[in-house]
């Protein structure tokens, strides 16, 4: 009979957190929740922070669950956590200020001031990364404009992921997938771009050094372990620390003809290839390569996913109207279809403060029905993610040269049958949700490959598909939504128009 290893998935997404125990018998993965906690940036003299002494407690709060539940040592501790931001050390290793929330306003116009130093084309060459204004470049570049004095003081940058990995190690590094997300990573030499750094002023001697998915980089230190209450220490593991790499490495049945969506409050859609695609193609439609596990990249596009409906929902608790999830998706199936869209990657529902207002306002602007209704404005925002799925699965397509049959979707939001079932009906192809728990799933099975008891990515996915259930969609109403997709690829806004050069 196999023994049992118990391993720690710490997973920190932009809304919220969990530890999570797994438990691998050899031939299954059984996780148990430890503790789960809300993630919120904080306003402070109106710039947005992470909590990271909070979320650090939250941590500690969880692995001590597992420590008053169970007798072992767990084999590994695992975390992930969304990519881009970071913390800044000083020379004795002390966090220097609140890491900045990446919808922060220090980096409005920052990409495109950036260009005027670099061009779009040589910093995509280089780095292979989606141009988006929240990327760990526009965030150093906004420090040295604004000469910020945490530059001159800082000796370490941390990622996130790599900050509480040093707090449980104290080893400082940089994880590779994390590392590829910041657009300050050659894509073609895999290291750090100091030359490209160098022309933005921006100083490279504080960042780390990269290591793989994989690497075991300590144990747990000392004072940790007491704090939590371990009669033995474990070995911290550098597992995928951004999180959709973790969450892609956990797919089951991921192959060359299936396109995965990490679906949350992001959404990254994406497919796995073996070599970064650096062509003007892939520049001109705005497409990602980000570092995945196993030596594979990641070409994918980040999408603004449930975000929209997340800041709804905030907005109205602001209003003193609490609605659960599913009253929000019963309310949207009862609203008409295929009334209000919008482009859910639009600059103006980056951070708006009211959501629902802004949504409106969109559709104002480009002469829609104004969603009125809790429901009717729901059903816009996954309608219209549905359709973005769409859009990008096409490009995504003409990228790779072929078909792509089968989108996978995970993460928390495959839950979301509506947006499950609209995604099918959008894309004309089948949907396959699951596992909900994706990025713990796979921060676990790379802690057991890094610990012998997996000899691959191809043998943890076998071992994933085999603990996990999967539901199926299947496509419907393909000439309303074909319909509709012409609608939605040819909505125009005026404001956004009147900003371009």
């Amino acid at each position: 009979m196999n023994q049992t290893s118990n391993y720690i998935a710490v997973d920190l997404g932009a809304s919220s957190g969990r530890v999570v125990l797994g438990r691998w018998d050899g031939a299954r993965f059984a996780l148990e929740e430890m503790h789960r906690f809300a993630n919120d940036p904080v306003s402070v003299m109106g710039h947005l922070h992470w909590d990271v002494l909070r979320l650090w407690a939250d941590i500690k709060a969880g692995i001590s669950t597992y420590a008053g539940k169970y007798r072992e040592a767990p084999s590994g501790i695992g975390l992930a956590t969304w990519g881009v931001d970071f913390g800044l050390l000083d020379r004795s290793g002390v966090l220097l200020g609140n890491p900045y929330h990446y919808r922060d306003s220090r980096t409005d116009g920052m990409d495109e001031r950036a260009f005027n130093v670099v061009p779009r084309r040589q910093i995509f060459a280089q780095t292979g990364i989606q141009f988006m204004q929240i990327n760990t470049l526009y965030q150093l570049f906004s420090m040295v404009q604004n000469s910020d004095p945490q530059l001159d003081a800082a000796r370490t940058l941390l990622l996130m992921p790599n900050l509480f990995y040093y707090w449980l190690s104290g080893q400082k590094v940089a994880e590779y997938t994390d590392a590829t997300t910041t657009q300050c990573f050659d894509a073609r030499e895999q290291r750090w771009a100091n030359d490209l750094l160098g022309r933005f002023s921006i100083p490279t001697h504080m960042l780390p050094p990269v290591v793989m998915p994989g690497t075991v980089l300590g144990d747990l230190l000392p004072g940790v372990a007491a704090d939590v209450g371990l009669q033995q220490t474990a070995p911290v593991i550098a597992i995928g620390s951004h999180d959709t790499a973790s969450a892609v490495a956990a797919i089951p049945d991921m192959d060359a003809h299936s396109i995965y969506i990490s679906s949350g409050t992001w959404s990254l859609m994406g497919v796995e290839t073996s070599e970064p695609v650096l062509t003007e193609r892939a520049l001109a439609l705005n497409f990602t390569n980000e570092g995945g596990v196993g030596g594979t990249i990641r070409l994918l596009k980040n999408i603004a996913g449930l975000w929209l409906v997340q800041e709804c929902r905030r907005q109205w608790q602001r209003e003193g109207h609490s609605y659960e999830w599913e009253e929000l998706l019963l309310l949207a199936e009862q609203a008409p279809p295929f009334r209000s869209l919008v482009d859910p990657d639009a600059t103006t529902f980056l951070n708006p403060g009211n959501m629902p207002a802004a949504l409106r306002d969109y559709c104002r602007r480009t002469g829609q029905p104004v969603p009125e209704s809790v429901g009717a404005v729901v059903r816009c925002c996954i309608e219209s993610l549905a359709l973005k799925y769409r859009q990008v699965l096409g490009d995504l397509e003409g990228l790779v040269g072929h078909r792509l049959d089968t989108v996978r979707i995970v993460g928390g939001g495959c839950r979301n049958r509506m947006l499950c079932a609209f995604t099918a009906d959008a894309c004309d192809r089948h949907v396959v949700a699951g596992p909900v728990e994706a990025t713990a799933l796979g921060s676990i099975l790379v802690q057991a490959i890094a610990r012998g008891e997996l000899q691959s990515l191809a043998e943890g996915r076998r071992a994933v598909a085999a603990s996990v259930s999967l539901e199926r969609y299947e496509p419907r109403n393909r000439a309303a939504w074909e319909e509709t997709f012409a609608r939605f690829s040819s909505l125009r806004d005026p404001a956004a128009l009147s900003k371009q050069p």
